[in-house]
Order: structure tokens, then C-alpha cells, then sequence
């Protein structure tokens, strides 16, 4: 529906559970270009949008010294597109093509960012101070993940459609790990869905996500592995825990995982 209505989507949901790889795949299937800007604390304009070319600009400054410009001579050739590099933001926009637009992870930046976003967003548009205001030459589709790390403004939420993904069932995990790790056994493939799954309810730091548990499945593979056994999973749960505090909760309890996992 977003795609067809040209709105926004904002994904959300915990980390790991395929919103990136979702607008990945988007891209893919509909043979579009996959623009993507990774959010981050301190991200601003210059980074994301657009940024001046003040080494060009001095360049040509120094050309044309000879020449009796003034000012408003100089201003209306060095803040020119000639002189402007692209970021992210403006790059979708003037595509001649559209694009697939990812603003990955926006809980990551400030609020401040999150409201610069709200032109873009809704009009499809970009206002550059000294040049003017530029229009998308064909109008990007624009999917917007989060990890629920803030909250946002009800500006940004009227202004896209939502998704909320969750971590896949256990059949639906199946069938991805199935399809990335070819050679699995089915007795193998399911005891690792279990297992995973009941990470994902021990309250941990970090939770395994559907990337990890696809890693750890092709790791098990590799040693030959038939069954889940509590000393391969000792020394292979680095792939799925990474806090040493979540590592040591799991061992812990490996035993009653383990037999939780087989019922």
C-alpha cells in the first residue's frame, strides 16, 4: 500500500529481525537503485542531505582573482550544483530513476535530524538555504527502520505509513534457515529454532537475532553436528550471546534449555 500510495514506511520492531533486509529486498525485486542513510547520534545535514565543496569553491576563488567580481557575481557561481555534493537525501531526489530510499535505524539521531526529515517526507523535497528548493525528479520509495531506541514525534508518524515487524514464528524461522543453510537436517534445523527461541525469552542484553541464529545454524553444520549437545553449544553460543554477562546467564541454565528446547 505505501508503495502504491508513495508514502513513507516506518518499520519497527527489536533489532535483527529483517527491517533492513526488508528494504533490501525491495530494491532487489523491483530492480531500483537502494540508496541508504545509516542514522547515527550527531548526524546532520552535511552528512545526510548535502555538503558544499569548499575546496572546488576555494579553487575557483583563486582562478579567478584576477577577475573584478563582486560578491553577488561570485555567490551566483559558487553555490551552484557545479559546487554541491550530494549526500544520501538529495541523491534519491535527483535520481532520474526512483530509488529505494533507506533511512536505517532513525532512533539513533536527534530529534533535531528527525524534524529536518519532515519536508522530505512529506513533500518530497529539500530546501538548501543558498541554492533554493530542489524536487524530486521521480519520487523514491522511502522506508524508514527503528529499533524503538526513542520515541518519535507524531509530525513523522502522520506522515508515514507503519510496520511493525516481530521476530518470525518458529515454522517461519525454519523455512529461513532451511533456505540459507541448504545442508541442515530437519532434526538439526528444528532443535536450533527451539533453542534460539528460548533465548529470545531470557531476558537478555541482546537477543539473537534471525542473521545470528542463521550463522549459528551454518557453524553447527560445518562441525558435523547432528544434535544439539550441551559442550557444542558451550563452545559455539559466542554466536549467539555477545555480552559476557548474557553469556554467563545462558551456561548457567544450558541444561534446562536444552531439554526445554527438545520437548
Amino acid at each position: 500500500l505505501a508503495w502504491h500510495m508513495k508514502k513513507p514506511l516506518l518499520v519497527e520492531g527489536p533489532a535483527g529481525v529483517g527491517k533492513t533486509e526488508l528494504a533490501k529486498m525491495l530494491a532487489q525485486v523491483s530492480r531500483r537503485e537502494l540508496i541508504r542513510l545509516q542514522c547515527y547520534e550527531g548526524l546532520d545535514e552535511s552528512k545526510a542531505l548535502y555538503e558544499w565543496d569548499y575546496q572546488k569553491q576555494l579553487l575557483w576563488i583563486q582562478a579567478n582573482l584576477r577577475d573584478e567580481l563582486n560578491w553577488a557575481q561570485a555567490k551566483s557561481v559558487l553555490y551552484t550544483e557545479e559546487f554541491l555534493l550530494e549526500r544520501p537525501l538529495l541523491k534519491a531526489l535527483t535520481a532520474e530513476k526512483e530509488t529505494v530510499l533507506l533511512i536505517d535505524e532513525l532512533d539513533k539521531s536527534e530529534e533535531e535530524f528527525e524534524s529536518f526529515l519532515l519536508e522530505t517526507l512529506s513533500e518530497y523535497q529539500v530546501t538548501i538555504p543558498e541554492y533554493g528548493t530542489i524536487k524530486a525528479n521521480s519520487i523514491p520509495t522511502i522506508i524508514i527502520t527503528s529499533n524503538n531506541a526513542r520515541e518519535f514525534s507524531e509530525a513523522l508518524r502522520r506522515r508515514c505509513f507503519h510496520l511493525y515487524l516481530d521476530y518470525p514464528s518458529p515454522e517461519m524461522e525454519l523455512t529461513i534457515i532451511r533456505r540459507k543453510v541448504p545442508g541442515i537436517e530437519e532434526r538439526l534445523g528444528r532443535e536450533v529454532v527451539s533453542f534460539v527461541q528460548l533465548l529470545r525469552k531470557q531476558n537478555l542484553r541482546k537477543a539473537p537475532s534471525i542473521a545470528e541464529a542463521v550463522d549459528w545454524a551454518q557453524a553447527l553444520v560445518n562441525l558435523q553436528a547432528e544434535t544439539l549437545k550441551k559442550d557444542l553449544v558451550q563452545h559455539t553460543l559466542m554466536l549467539l550471546v555477545k555480552y559476557r554477562e548474557d553469556y554467563q546467564k545462558i551456561v548457567g541454565k544450558l541444561d534446562y534449555l536444552l531439554t526445554s528446547g527438545a520437548n
